[in-house]
């Protein structure tokens, strides 16, 4: 089965950084489109940074200069670098993936999330 899992959260000080990886697994083909996005308790989940297969970026207008999302093809990761963080980053945090599979399917597959909680 295709699954992708997150790794990398944590418990931060403020202005410190974290990475995150999100890891595809199964009989993959390719890794297209992929994303991180992020939800705090109470509020609409958001969309922190994206990546194509081609490498093409797009940031949250909060994160940007501070984040990096960035891709490994021949591991079928993607990572999100998190630098200069802030309380107000604290949130799950998830990624997905458009992932087409050996046999030729294409599907978006999510993470199951993983905390980051940034200390004052």
């Amino acid at each position: 089965q295709v699954q992708l899992v997150e790794s990398g959260g944590g418990l931060v000080q403020a202005g410190g950084s974290l990475r995150l990886s999100c890891a595809a697994s199964g009989s993959i083909r390719s890794v297209d489109f992929a994303g991180w996005y992020r939800q705090a308790p109470g509020k609409q989940r958001e969309l922190v940074a994206d990546i194509t297969s081609r490498g093409r970026t797009n940031y949250a207008d909060s994160v940007k200069g501070r984040f990096t999302i960035s891709r490994d093809n021949a591991r079928n990761t993607v990572y999100l670098q998190m630098n200069s963080l802030k309380p107000e980053d604290t949130a799950v945090y998830s990624c997905d993936a458009v992932i087409t599979t050996q046999r030729g399917q294409t599907d978006t597959y999510w993470g199951q999330g993983t905390q980051v909680t940034v200390s004052s």
